[in-house]
């Protein structure tokens, strides 16, 4: 497949980026006896329309071939290439609690190429403890580490009040991108990119819509 009329991936919307690895994940899903697929095909699989689909990846490219549609392999090599996965990510964790304990031992993360390294925590009784094949140092430890090895992603699962000083000292050693699991919005230069994660805004919004469809009907309010 010949990637085609590739637009300028500048002011890419976020509604596109998160829809690729959407893409991506139903496509290596997909069984191996399936050679192609329609933009019509995978939009019914992921309830989105075959324009949104064909405009998302018209941002990187022509792909598909007028009355075939898309080679499956093919199609999920490009996004794979798109998402940056074709090369391996070092990370460090900071925040060895019930969440970074998760996320270290999630094995997906190092099939993907996103390898965690290092993990970092305050707490002494857990200081020296092994974690997913790697021992967790000192905090203290930080710096010196970022200064001998590479980090291309710090992950951190701190409480709230030790989070933007453990961004902080994260920025000032060079690290550019950051996955934040703590309850706040962390404060960064603009050169440094940050992936805000709060899990309780997932289940609020769930709340919502479950509310929604429960709720009795309400009559608009008089005037």
């Amino acid at each position: 497949m010949t990637v085609r009329n590739r637009r300028k991936m500048v002011g890419i919307p976020r509604g596109v980026i998160s829809r690729l690895p959407v893409y991506y994940r139903y496509l290596s899903g997909l069984s191996q006896a399936q050679e192609k697929i329609s933009s019509a095909e995978l939009g019914k699989a992921l309830n989105m329309t075959a324009a949104q689909i064909r405009s998302d990846l018209s941002y990187f490219g022509s792909f598909g071939l007028h009355g075939y549609g898309y080679r499956v392999n093919e199609l999920k090599q490009h996004i794979a290439e798109i998402l940056g996965l074709d090369r391996a990510y070092q990370l460090v964790l900071i925040g060895a609690g019930n969440l970074g304990r998760a996320l270290a031992s999630y094995k997906n993360f190092r099939l993907r190429g996103f390898i965690i390294n290092a993990i970092f925590d305050s707490d002494p009784q857990v200081i020296g403890e092994e974690l997913a094949g790697v021992q967790i140092q000192a905090i203290d430890n930080l710096e010196d580490y970022l200064q001998e090895n590479a980090c291309d992603i710090a992950v951190i699962c701190t409480p709230r009040e030790a989070s933007q000083a453990v961004c902080d000292r994260l920025v000032s050693a060079g690290v550019k991108a950051i996955w934040n699991f703590s309850p706040i919005h962390l404060h960064v230069p603009d050169d440094v990119i940050v992936e805000h994660i709060h899990l309780t805004d997932s289940l609020l919004q769930l709340s919502f819509q479950l509310r929604q469809r429960t709720a009795p009907n309400q009559s608009e309010p008089s005037n």
